[in-house]
């Protein structure tokens, strides 16, 4: 008997084992045809764009089918959970359809292309080692098939079914050199393919590669004379020469990935200046024609030449870095001089033709250059290392032609993306930027709020960025608030509570956050008392305004940490001094929480006028009890809203965000315990290129 057992096998020694063994057996069959089903009917994925229209011809998709979208997800999580109850099964099945395609017995596109879409669906799930044989046939079969097949319409769908499958395998293509350079140079093909649709899918399966793979690129591989970026940069013009500016835009930052993983300065340097070689000859072609004569620079042609430039760097800009110093350096002074031209053409065009002026094609092209140059800045900025002297070498030159420039212009001529600009520096640069608020806070807070306080409609841009740079000064910067005079706070706190006050979402939020960030900062100040006596109780009756006004619900979570806040400071030892105005209250409170609940039971039995007085005293002593605990203080509130008449009858499930951005990451854990229901492509997974 002793020689019959069998080795132990976890959850196998025990009856549950053996009856789990007996069921996938009992299953196996209709398993089987359930698995061919799913590859047969398999649904598109988003990332390919080649279809077949009603008319059977081969197209580039114009707009998302979102049904298919859900189904795809649906089917792909069926495949994977039966992927896993059989490997073999589900290989054999692939493979043989696969054959099948490439002999022609069963070729056509809807066969290959949802063979293909099942292929790229079950990334993951497979253990290493089973995966790299599987692949091996896979992109062999398809390359051999691509090589084959006549007729444009068949190779474009080849070409989109290739591009699908070897974008879903990173690990593979890590393992893989010959493999991932061979496939590398056949996206390289399809950039010279006009059909459309596989140049944009070509794109970006590329920098969907280079994204996971990048070491690869700068290294030398074996039976390489050089490494393959040094081989493509050579080869660059060729290669980009049939596509369209914005397919070379993903192209430049898919090179930039790659440069940016050189670990040589040196090497990384060289690599850049090869990779910015056409534009930039381009760029000093153009400003050496502006020398000589500045209306060179007003001709249609050149101003969307210089835009094409200024996209590129932004691109490239995008994947290196603090890497890409070198070039923008080399362009940054002149980058400014266009840009001031450019923002006097506007002013004049605008002076002269009035706000219709700002929609003629000229003027927005303009505008386009102008917005262009700030996003290249800011994107060079916010990626770069926090290193102070990059700020110290571009913040400065940056003030006379980019906020000077915003104060004196026409409402508008003025940029929004100056304002998310200078938010930026002073998320990066923090501190050393104090200096610098009291001019930027000059330059845009007056012109700009004069702009978005006459609805709540105009400007929007221009909203959601003011928002955001006041909150970096009040995160970063606070001392160089507390400097302003008690006109420009108020100034400050109402443009606050405009903000919260808004219906569209992201201007409330950040207006919450901003209006949470001055509480704490000016909590732990000298300005306390001062503060506080003149706008706690403004603060709290807005905040209750909007958080049971029913259109506001969005805003919950942080509503409840304002109140919170609020409570826990009017019991605490750093408010020494009452909140009310002794000159006028002639009854003595003798605390400021005594005040303070007199005031809440007022101020909500005003607002609810159908509740009693005693359940709007006993919610408002249950603010008190709860303020320390955050979760019981949230409960308390919302129970509250939503048995009042104004809430019981409308979908709450706002008020239920956290719970349910809880239950989402839950779901997460549980998709990346099994292997594959989250695609290794969509994972941000470390390098492990070796």
């Amino acid at each position: 008997m002793m020689g019959l057992q069998m080795p132990m096998i976890p959850g196998v020694g025990d009856g549950v084992g053996s009856q789990l063994m007996h069921r996938r057996q009992l299953y196996a069959g209709p398993m089987s045809k359930l698995r061919s089903l799913m590859i047969c009917r398999m649904a598109k994925p988003e990332e390919v764009l080649i279809v077949e229209d009603e008319n059977g011809n081969i197209v580039r998709e114009t707009m998302k089918d979102n049904d298919v979208l859900v189904q795809y997800k649906i089917m792909r999580e069926t495949l994977i959970y039966l992927a896993h109850l059989d490997h073999e099964d589900t290989e054999r099945q692939m493979l043989k359809k696969l054959s099948k395609q490439l002999n022609g017995d069963d070729w056509t596109w809807n066969n290959l292309n949802t063979l293909c879409w099942a292929i790229g669906s079950i990334s993951g799930s497979m253990v290493e080692e089973q995966e790299n044989r599987f692949l091996v046939m896979v992109i062999r079969d398809l390359l051999n098939l691509c090589e084959i097949t006549k007729g444009k319409d068949n190779k474009a769908v080849i070409a989109s079914n290739i591009m699908y499958v070897v974008g879903q395998y990173p690990r593979f293509l890590r393992a893989h050199w010959k493999f991932l350079k061979t496939v590398v140079n056949k996206l390289f093909e399809f950039m010279h393919e006009s059909h459309p649709g596989v140049q944009d899918m070509a794109c970006d399966t590329f920098l969907k590669i280079v994204q996971k793979c990048k070491r690869k690129f700068v290294t030398v591989q074996v039976g390489e004379n050089e490494p393959f970026v040094s081989e493509l940069l050579t080869t660059l013009p060729a290669t980009i020469a049939d596509l369209e500016p914005h397919q070379i835009h993903s192209f430049y930052e898919s090179v930039g990935n790659m440069i940016q993983a050189e670990p040589d300065p040196h090497r990384r340097d060289e690599y850049l200046r090869r990779l910015m070689e056409l534009p930039n000859q381009k760029w000093a072609e153009i400003i050496g024609q502006a020398r000589q004569s500045v209306d060179y620079l007003k001709d249609p042609d050149v101003i969307r030449a210089v835009l094409n430039i200024l996209q590129t760097n932004t691109s490239a800009a995008n994947s290196l870095g603090t890497y890409f110093l070198p070039q923008i350096s080399l362009i940054f002074l002149d980058m400014l001089n266009v840009y001031r031209m450019y923002s006097e053409l506007i002013s004049t065009s605008i002076a002269q033709g009035g706000r219709y002026a700002s929609r003629t094609s000229i003027v927005k092209l303009l505008r386009s250059v102008k917005r262009e140059t700030l996003k290249l800045i800011e994107t060079f900025l916010d990626k770069a290392e926090d290193q102070p002297h990059i700020g110290k070498q571009f913040v400065p030159p940056m003030m006379d032609p980019v906020l000077g420039d915003y104060a004196r212009n026409l409402p508008d001529a003025r940029e929004s993306e100056v304002l998310s600009l200078f938010a930026t520096i002073i998320n990066k640069y923090k501190r050393a930027m104090i200096e610098d608020v009291s001019r930027i806070f000059e330059a845009v807070f007056q012109c700009t709020l004069e702009m978005i306080t006459k609805n709540f409609e105009d400007y929007p841009e221009h909203r959601l960025k003011f928002f955001s740079l006041l909150q970096a000064i009040a995160t970063h910067c606070f001392p160089a608030l507390i400097h302003l005079s008690s006109e420009q706070l108020k100034l400050v706190m109402d443009s606050i509570i405009w903000a919260f006050r808004h219906t569209e979402r992201n201007i409330a939020e950040t207006g919450l956050n901003l209006l949470l960030a001055m509480l704490k900062n000016f909590q732990a100040s000298e300005f306390c008392n001062q503060f506080y006596r003149t706008y706690f109780s403004t603060i709290e009756q807005e905040i209750f305004a909007v958080l049971t006004d029913t259109f506001h619900k969005p805003g919950f979570k942080l509503h409840v940490l304002v109140l919170q806040h609020l409570f826990c400071l009017v019991e605490s030892v750093v408010m020494s001094e009452p909140l009310w105005d002794v000159a006028t209250v002639p009854y003595p409170y003798p605390n400021n929480g005594m005040f303070i609940r007199e005031y809440t039971i007022k101020l909500l039995s005003t607002s609810f006028p159908n509740m009693t007085a005693t359940e709007v005293t006993q919610f408002v002593n249950g603010l008190f009890e709860s303020r320390e605990d955050l979760v019981s203080f949230k409960n308390h509130i919302r129970d509250f809203l939503v048995q009042s008449k104004e809430f019981s009858a409308q979908d709450n499930k706002d008020l239920y965000a956290e719970e349910a951005a809880a239950q989402r990451e839950r779901e997460r854990q549980r998709m990346l315990s099994i292997p594959g229901l989250i695609a290794p492509s969509e994972i941000q997974d470390e390098m492990v290129d070796s």
